[in-house]
């Protein structure tokens, strides 16, 4: 039998099926990413190591469209720049999240990001530990915003008239046009002066 002229499979393509099915399911296995590909599960070693290099993958490719910041933007506004950026890429597949925090970032991409925020926060002043800190509080907060955007509009089910002060809160949030994108920009500015704050006193 001759061999096809094309591969069956490539790394790219592997990838796209990875993070289809883990959209519509919040996970995959080498089973079935083989059966979606139309392959046998041992041909993916060919391209792959396995599970864990294949993650890296999906994390480079949700992370590879992000914008870079303006080459002469102060460092609080690189931080801006960068944390709305990655809140954006992860919203558009809020279920890999989960997975992906679960393992170590190896990505060159994704490291270059972190390069550019660890640059920005040692500018402001911080350094060493304070800095993987700093970086800690982004993640959680930039993905954390990610999976709110995928929440239901309505977050909390109470009462709208038991003149509790969380029913308060929810009823005004139901009359904002988008409650996860007002509530990013209060945290973002929350984070940053926090960081201003922080940096002052250094």
């Amino acid at each position: 039998m001759a061999r096809p002229s094309q591969p069956l499979i490539s790394v790219d393509a592997l990838v796209t099926a990875a993070l289809e099915l883990i959209d519509e399911s919040g996970d995959f296995s080498l089973p079935r990413l083989a059966r979606r590909i139309g392959v046998s599960q041992s041909s993916i070693y060919n391209h792959v190591s396995g599970r864990e290099e294949i993650l890296e993958l999906v994390r480079g490719r949700i992370t590879r469209s992000m914008p870079l910041p303006p080459p002469a933007a102060t460092w609080d506004e690189v931080l801006r720049y960068e944390i709305r950026a990655y809140r954006d890429s992860f919203a558009r597949h809020p279920r890999a999240a989960p997975l992906l925090v679960m393992q170590t970032v190896r990505d060159a991409d994704v490291i270059a990001f972190y390069e550019r925020l660890s640059s920005a926060l040692e500018e402001a002043g911080f350094g060493g530990a304070e800095v993987a800190s700093a970086l800690a509080v982004i993640d959680s907060f930039a993905i954390g915003a990610a999976l709110d955007l995928a929440a239901p509009g309505n977050v909390w089910a109470v009462d709208p008239g038991s003149g509790t002060a969380l029913a308060r809160a929810v009823d005004d949030a139901s009359r904002l046009a988008d409650r996860a994108g007002t509530a990013f920009e209060f945290g973002l500015e929350i984070l940053l002066d926090g960081l201003r704050n922080r940096a002052a006193r250094i």
